[in-house]
């Protein structure tokens, strides 16, 4: 069983027996292309979520009144990109063992491919959903397969056809959205087609994968490959209020990277995101 962590998140201290859903850091950035600085994100978060407060007006909830428990960060080897994918997989799998709700804090995009292994393991008939701002459908980037570029192609590898749903991409290379076309789902832009999905997924188990740099740039610049034309937080906030509404077994939230926010303003909103984002999916 996982130890209580010392400095936990805010509203997120109830013990492990109890509580629902756990949450644990990632912090890697290992693959980091552009800007690296995503390994400390839940490191931030966890500092400065006490900035925000336990209530949200937008449900009238409060994480005061509900079960997380937080488990801190994994020890990973950075320079070992198969052994951290190993650490998390292994981490996620001892969570769905006790039937909880893994929800992790990244890192760079890869980390998703760890757990994601992990939830297959459990959920043969797994659905993906993915906000991104980028479609990572590469089978290789810059000779590598791991990378945060390709991870969406290598959790195709694992779920295959017609199980990918993407919504928010507008950048990737021609080849790579021309693969996409044939083998996932994708909205680009924005979340038009996302009702449809949610009718469509009531009873099937999902895994939802947050890039933060789905979120335009002007409003979220602290993240490794910022993109111009993604949406707003309200935008954001409603489309997760939607998939909350599906069996969502295992969830993570991936790509800030706070060093590059100096005014500390993308790390405000993915504190405030994350609260958000635990009081929809507990059920």
């Amino acid at each position: 069983m996982p130890e209580k962590n010392i400095h936990s998140i805010l509203g997120c201290d109830k013990n492990y027996q109890e509580s629902k859903i756990v949450i644990f850091g990632a912090p890697f950035d290992g693959t980091t292309s552009y800007r690296p600085g995503a390994r400390f994100a839940s490191s931030a978060i966890r500092n400065e979520s006490y900035s925000i407060e336990t209530y949200s007006p937008y449900q009238d909830k409060d994480l005061e009144d509900i079960n997380v428990f937080d488990a801190g960060d994994l020890e990973l080897p950075l320079g070992n990109t198969a052994k951290v994918l190993e650490e998390i997989e292994n981490f996620v799998l001892k969570i769905l063992k006790d039937k909880k709700i893994p929800l992790m804090i990244g890192g760079e995009h890869l980390v998703s491919l760890g757990a994601i292994r992990a939830v297959v393991n459990n959920y043969k008939d797994l659905h993906i959903i993915h906000f991104d701002a980028h479609s990572d459908l590469r089978d290789e980037y810059l000779g590598e397969s791991l990378s945060h570029a390709t991870v969406i192609r290598r959790c195709w590898d694992l779920v295959g056809d017609n199980k990918i749903f993407q919504f928010g991409i507008r950048s990737g290379s021609r080849e790579e959205i021309s693969w996409g076309k044939k083998h996932v789902h994708t909205s680009f832009f924005n979340f038009d087609q996302l009702d449809n999905l949610v009718n469509s997924l009531k009873e099937q188990p999902v895994y939802l994968t947050i890039d933060l740099d789905v979120l335009d740039s002007s409003v979220f610049p602290g993240t490794g490959t910022p993109e111009a034309g993604g949406v707003s937080f309200c935008q954001l906030l409603d489309a997760i209020k939607k998939v909350s509404n599906l069996n969502i077994v295992a969830l993570d939230i991936t790509e800030l990277a706070p060093p590059l926010d100096p005014t500390g303003a993308s790390t405000a909103l993915a504190c405030k995101l994350l609260r958000e984002i635990l009081l929809y999916v507990y059920k």
